[in-house]
């Protein structure tokens, strides 16, 4: 057994919504410790989805992550000289952390001119089960299903 585990970070929730799910989002989403204009960005978009979908802006981005989180994923295992992919489930904090992850990283990749924009069109997509977020977590399961063969040599 290796050193102790290192603590657990205590997040604290967000001044508007006051979510801590929110503030992870946020964090993962800034550059160079700009928290404020991050938060900035944030709301803006849940502004902009709440006017583009015409519901709860918050609710349309908890739809959205939750489709763009992946269930199971593959994990390289080298066994007798040959590398196998094997599927694995995805424990609880890694599936949001993947979801988010996915989500910002394809925002930033989108068409529009401001971040704001890009991020509000994401969240939209994700929530309707469209974009490159949910194309990604569908990709993700159709290859743990081609390898499902070699869950046998699960860790």
């Amino acid at each position: 057994m290796r050193k102790s585990k290192p603590k657990k970070r205590i997040i604290l929730p967000d001044p508007k919504f006051n979510d801590v799910q929110v503030t992870r989002f946020v964090n993962n989403m800034m550059f160079d410790g700009k928290k404020s204009i991050a938060y900035s960005i944030f709301y803006d978009a849940v502004d902009l989805v709440e006017k583009k979908a015409n519901e709860n802006g918050l609710e349309v981005w908890k739809r959205a992550l939750s489709n763009v989180m992946p269930a199971v994923e593959v994990k390289s295992r080298r066994v007798g000289g040959a590398n196998f992919q094997v599927p694995t489930e995805v424990r609880p904090e890694r599936k949001t952390a993947l979801g988010m992850k996915w989500l910002i990283s394809f925002a930033r990749k989108r068409g529009e001119k401001t971040m704001k924009e890009k991020l509000a069109g994401e969240i939209v997509a994700a929530a309707k089960g469209e974009g490159a977020a949910v194309k990604k977590k569908e990709d993700t399961h159709k290859m743990a299903e081609a390898n499902k063969a070699f869950s046998h040599f699960r860790f």
